[in-house]
């Protein structure tokens, strides 16, 4: 839950940033914008990727620990779930596609500016946050393990 609440609540701002200069969340109104915002570009991608559980992301280290635990006790709901990553994968790639790469449009989007230092500074830390759990994700489950330790007993009764 910690690393859905991260990555979306960056993918939220992240957009919300595109809209403050662009006026539009409609992804077909856009195209090729990697080649002018590359920097937005970057973030943008990198908490996609997080979200779709690419490994060395907090998204990945979330997913893993879901399946692991529910596979011994709901093989087949489990399995089932794994279908969601293949769908989250391939409606963030699909996003990344139509927005940032092919044809760029500077007749209508040449005047979008790159994030500023305020908005770089708000998303920073959550993109350090996403790294750091995906590739050293012992801190944050030794804060969690008391509470799910307790909530396994109660569930075993």
């Amino acid at each position: 839950m910690f690393s859905h609440g991260l990555l979306t609540g960056a993918l939220f701002l992240m957009v919300g940033v595109l809209y403050d200069r662009a006026h539009t969340r409609e992804i077909a109104a856009f195209g090729g914008l990697g080649a002018k915002i590359p920097v937005y570009t970057g973030l943008m991608v990198l908490f996609a990727m997080g979200s779709l559980g690419l490994p060395g992301m907090s998204g990945f280290v979330s997913e893993f620990m879901v399946f692991v635990g529910s596979f011994a006790s709901f093989n087949v709901i489990t399995a089932l779930a794994v279908l969601g990553v293949v769908l989250t994968a391939g409606y963030m790639l699909r996003m990344v596609q139509r927005i940032f790469l092919g044809e760029f449009n500077a007749e209508k989007w040449g005047g979008l500016t790159e994030m500023n230092t305020r908005e770089i500074l708000m998303v920073a830390p959550l993109a350090i946050l996403t790294i750091v759990i995906g590739v050293y994700p012992a801190p944050l489950s030794n804060i969690l393990r008391a509470t799910l330790e307790n909530l396994v007993n109660v569930l075993a009764r």
